[in-house]
């Protein structure tokens, strides 16, 4: 018995709810039902397990299936393949090729949570062709085509772009446009995190809205955002771009993370051009002093359609915080600023700081950087068609990424919404977050009998109390589950039994089903 959470936005009713054989079987008065076991909710609340609209678990659930920094969340299924996607990839380097055996190697294995998985586009264009700045040609964008049309075929939700870095920012709208074009043919959507979230936001939303027109397919922007100090403030503007073009009858849905931090990489401070070849030729020009010399220059300075992450965050290295480091130089700075480092290393110039750790670390060092504002984020999260979704990954807090530090959204964006954002805050109601953390995220990834506690539906379920949860995770201490979410159901099978990991494995691979059109 407890309060049940039933529909899109609906208020809670109390009320008692079967399982069988991995499905919610009855919903009401079931005083006269036999059970083999019985879960008292009294004082909880009853939800359909949270749905992670964008989320990067495509390698850590093979690490580790347990997925215990999302299960811990209320996460029942997870929305993989951002950008970069399982597959395709060359035969030969792992288990799988494609997107469907990577589905079925998955499957194989056993994981806690649902997934599901976009095909990326980065990832089609870098088995089309390599890592080579140079333009798509007509040829080679027919192969992506064939190789999006399989994908969709073997269960892809859709295609998803990553536009802010090389090769993939390459890509133009037009081409964009076509490859879209088979997604929809596929019934699936399109969902893109955008070319530039600073100075060139109003340019990148701009386009999301083409390809949807262009297209005539769904669009989802990733973690909308504004991620430049600069122009904090704006975000209604943005919303209103987004608005005139629904109100055109264009179908433009966003989501977001409830924090003010994004996490990327210390390489996506090197300007486009110095990528060229791919990370290997990138870490020759940082050898090279010439080359050095001009990569200073633009960061410090900008250069024209790039975004920048050194100005966003100000034009300071205080912005910055490095998840991990592996060389013995530097690897005591994990979790540190990078101003920590770079005064480490006084009196050197910073920028070239940068340079020799990233020749240190072979070219990547993952980083979280502080740019946008909570005003701009809360007034996203607001919007009508705004969902959740994590950006983070799954780990454990006593497995092998123990050793590093990550963004406190692998462990706590859920719970931060109920406990921060509805109890504390009231920025959302509690109806409406379930909503936006649920049936909008089963709808718009087009997943059949999810994200409701219906009869007939799948029994992905997540008890918690809504006078306690809480997300403990911080950007200084990340390996902290939360608290107040004492159960979580998957397939009808408990995970999370008194706040215990039972080790279960009933998640799901959730094929999209090709619906030609």
């Amino acid at each position: 018995v407890g309060l049940l959470s039933v529909g899109p936005g609906a208020p809670a009713r109390r009320a008692e709810l079967g399982v069988r054989a991995g499905r919610i079987a009855a919903l009401g008065d079931l005083t006269t039902a036999t059970a083999l076991r019985t879960i008292s909710a009294r004082g909880l609340i009853v939800a359909p397990g949270f749905i992670d609209m964008h989320n990067h678990s495509d390698e850590t659930l093979i690490d580790d299936p347990r997925c215990e920094s999302m299960i811990r969340q209320g996460v029942t299924t997870m929305i993989l393949g951002e950008g970069n996607s399982a597959g395709p990839i060359p035969a030969g380097i792992r288990e799988w090729s494609t997107l469907g055996e990577y589905f079925d190697f998955v499957s194989r294995k056993g994981l806690s949570p649902n997934i599901a998985s976009y095909v990326g586009q980065t990832q089609l264009w870098i088995h089309v062709k390599g890592s080579s700045l140079t333009p798509a040609t007509p040829a080679e964008l027919e192969r992506m085509t064939q190789e999006l049309a399989a994908a969709m075929r073997q269960g892809a939700l859709g295609l998803s772009s990553s536009l802010l870095m090389p090769p993939s920012n390459l890509i133009t709208t037009a081409q964009l446009i076509e490859l879209a074009k088979v997604a929809r043919q596929y019934g699936g959507i399109y969902s893109t995190h955008i070319r530039d979230e600073g100075q060139g936001v109003f340019r990148s939303i701009t386009e999301a809205i083409e390809i949807a027109r262009g297209a005539r397919i769904p669009v989802d922007i990733i973690h909308l955002k504004i991620a430049d100090q600069k122009l904090r403030g704006q975000m209604k503007e943005v919303i209103a771009m987004i608005d005139r073009a629904r109100a055109e009858g264009l179908d433009i849905r966003t989501n977001v993370y409830p924090y003010t931090a994004g996490q990327n990489n210390l390489r996506a401070i090197i300007p486009p051009w110095a990528h060229d070849g791919g990370n290997r030729q990138m870490l020759a020009r940082l050898a090279q002093p010439e080359a050095r010399a001009r990569m200073r220059r633009e960061i410090l300075a900008g250069l024209p359609n790039w975004y920048n992450h050194y100005t966003a965050t100000g034009g300071g290295w205080q912005g910055m915080r490095l998840v991990s480091l592996k060389s013995g130089k530097y690897k005591a700075f994990t979790g540190k600023r990078m101003s920590d480092l770079i005064a480490a290393q006084s009196p050197r110039d910073p920028v070239e700081v940068l340079f020799d750790v990233l020749l240190a670390e072979d070219g990547s060092v993952p980083c979280v950087f502080f740019h946008h504002s909570e005003p701009d984020m809360t007034y996203a999260l607001r919007q009508p068609y705004t969902s959740i979704g994590s950006d983070g990954a799954a780990i454990a807090n006593d497995g092998p990424a123990r050793a590093n530090h990550p963004h406190p959204r692998w462990y706590g964006a859920f719970p931060r919404i109920l406990g921060r954002y509805v109890r504390e805050q009231k920025v959302l109601s509690l109806e409406q977050a379930i909503h936006k953390m649920t049936a909008m995220n089963a709808a718009n990834a087009t997943l059949p009998e999810r994200g409701l506690l219906k009869p007939g539906y799948w029994a992905d379920i997540t008890l918690f109390d809504a006078l306690t949860v809480a997300d403990n995770a911080t950007y200084d201490n990340p390996h902290q589950y939360p608290t107040g979410i004492p159960y979580v159901i998957v397939n009808g099978q408990l995970v999370l039994d008194s706040g215990r990991h039972t080790r279960a494995t009933p998640g799901q691979v959730l094929r999209h089903q090709p619906s030609i059109k």
